[in-house]
C-alpha cells in the first residue's frame, strides 16, 4: 500500500466568530486539517509563524491590523505559506492592494462552501485564484505596471518562467549553466523591478501575465 497524503493544513482568520467557526467545520468536514483560528491580525501573524499552514484563509478586514498588513507579514516570516482572502468586500483597490501584499487569490463571501474548498486547494498548489470578474482586474493592473514599470531582461524573464514552473534555484542554475549565485541574484533584481517581496508574489505574477503554463 502507498503511502496515505497528509490532509491539506489550513488556517481560518475572522473576526466574526460564528463565521469563521462555521467556514473552519465545513473544511474539517471535506478532510482539511485546521491547524490554527484567529479573531484579529496580530493574533493571525502570530499563529501563523507558529503552525506554518499550508493555506491561511484570511478575511480583509480585522479589527486591528488589516488583512492586507497580515498578507506581507506572512510573506515575510512564513514564505511557504499561501493566502487565500475570503472578504466581504470585491472592491477594486482591495483586491489589488492584498494582491500587491502577497495574496495568491481573492474570494468574496457570497461563494459557496464547494467553491471556497476547491480554492484551497488550488491556492495549496499555488493556483491564483479569483471570483470572477476579478481575475481580469489583477491582470489588467499588471499589464499597467509592464507598461508603466521597468522591463525585466531576456534573461531576468526565462529565469522568472522556470520559478513560475516550481524549479528550485539549484536546477535552474543547472539549467542555465549559471552559478547559484547568479540565479538568485536575478531573482533579488526581479523582485525590486517589480516592488515584490516573495517567490509566490513572483509565480502569481508570471501566471496573471501569461508567462507561466
Amino acid at each position: 500500500m502507498g503511502e496515505e497524503t497528509a490532509p491539506l493544513r489550513v488556517m481560518v482568520v475572522d473576526d466574526h466568530p460564528m463565521w469563521r467557526d462555521a467556514v473552519a467545520r465545513d473544511l474539517e468536514a471535506a478532510g482539511l486539517e485546521i491547524v490554527a483560528t484567529a479573531g484579529d491580525g496580530a493574533s493571525a501573524v502570530a499563529r501563523a509563524r507558529a503552525v506554518r499552514p499550508d493555506v491561511l484563509l484570511l478575511d480583509l478586514h480585522l479589527p486591528d491590523v488589516d488583512g492586507v498588513a497580515v498578507t506581507a507579514a506572512v510573506g515575510e516570516h512564513c514564505p511557504e505559506t499561501r493566502v487565500l482572502i475570503l472578504s466581504a468586500s470585491g472592491e477594486q483597490q482591495h483586491v489589488l492592494d492584498a494582491v500587491k501584499a502577497g495574496a495568491i487569490g481573492y474570494l468574496v463571501k457570497s461563494a459557496s462552501s464547494q467553491e471556497l474548498l476547491d480554492a484551497v486547494r488550488q491556492t495549496a498548489d499555488g493556483v491564483s485564484v479569483f471570483t470572477p470578474g476579478l481575475a481580469g482586474l489583477v491582470l489588467g493592473e499588471y499589464r499597467r505596471q509592464d507598461d508603466d514599470g521597468p522591463r525585466l531582461t531576456q534573461r531576468e524573464t526565462e529565469i522568472l518562467r522556470l520559478v513560475a514552473k516550481g524549479l528550485g534555484y539549484k536546477q535552474i542554475a543547472e539549467r542555465l549553466v549559471l552559478s547559484h549565485r547568479t540565479v538568485q541574484n536575478h531573482v533579488q533584481n526581479t523582485l525590486r523591478k517589480l516592488q515584490m517581496h516573495n517567490r509566490a508574489q513572483l509565480v502569481r505574477y508570471a501566471i496573471e501575465s501569461g508567462l507561466a503554463d
